[in-house]
């Protein structure tokens, strides 16, 4: 194997197959010893999230698979602690793409003057460059389009595998007594330009409440696999 790059919770190695490997860390995005998943560096380990990271990943890219909808998944193995993914190139320098059940976080920020606290969203779909020294920018979908990161038809695919993806996990969470509230998911391309979903599917990508309280991203873990 070759590293190929190193990541704030997972490294990626080369496969002789073609395929890549991500290796996932006990490392944790934060703030002064604090989990942040909103953060841009790594502010502390925390022994064994990057198992509960890559079961979640494992349960999510497998039901998502199923349905019909195109991951980069392939296999994992728990032991190591690793994910076999086929090769994607990103869009642009990296994008993030979030789905929005309820109006909390950078939502509420930026719009508070227009909705409640914990109102209820459509599904919203919104994305956001990966720029750590520009606080990960809003982008729409026409200047994704000008600034030739991606197509009309690929930001289309991309909003509607994510609503669709949304919905399976949120009826994951309904079925153990949680409520989604929003999440985070990244996409890259295949060599023909078809989109697919990549990265990861962990507790720390997501907002989920219990009874109208915030659930931690390890508490959520515990709660979803009890």
């Amino acid at each position: 194997m070759k590293l190929v790059y190193t990541g704030k919770t997972k490294n990626v190695y080369a496969l002789d197959n073609g395929n890549y490997l991500l290796k996932f860390k006990d490392d944790c995005t934060g703030k002064d010893g604090v989990f942040d998943p909103g953060e841009n560096s790594v502010g502390l380990t925390i022994e064994g999230v990057g198992d509960v990271n890559l079961r979640m990943s494992i349960y999510f890219f497998e039901k998502i698979n199923a349905a019909g909808i195109r991951t980069h998944y392939v296999s994992a193995d728990l032991k190591d602690t690793t994910m076999e993914v086929l090769p994607a190139k990103v869009f642009g320098k990296g994008l993030e793409v979030i789905c929005r059940l309820r109006a909390v976080g950078s939502f509420l920020r930026r719009y508070g003057e227009y909705v409640e606290d914990g109102a209820a969203l459509p599904s919203y779909v919104e994305t956001t460059f990966k720029n750590d020294a520009k606080g990960d920018p809003l982008v729409t979908e026409d200047a994704l389009v000008a600034l030739g990161v991606m197509s009309h038809e690929q930001y289309a695919d991309i909003r509607d595998m994510t609503q669709k993806i949304t919905k399976i996990v949120a009826d994951e969470m309904a079925a153990r007594g949680l409520e989604l509230y929003d999440i985070k998911f990244e996409y890259g391309y295949d060599a023909d330009g078809k989109v697919m979903l990549i990265d990861e599917i962990a507790s720390g990508n997501m907002r989920v409440y219990k009874d109208g309280a915030y659930v931690d991203p390890m508490t959520l873990s515990t709660l979803f696999f009890a």
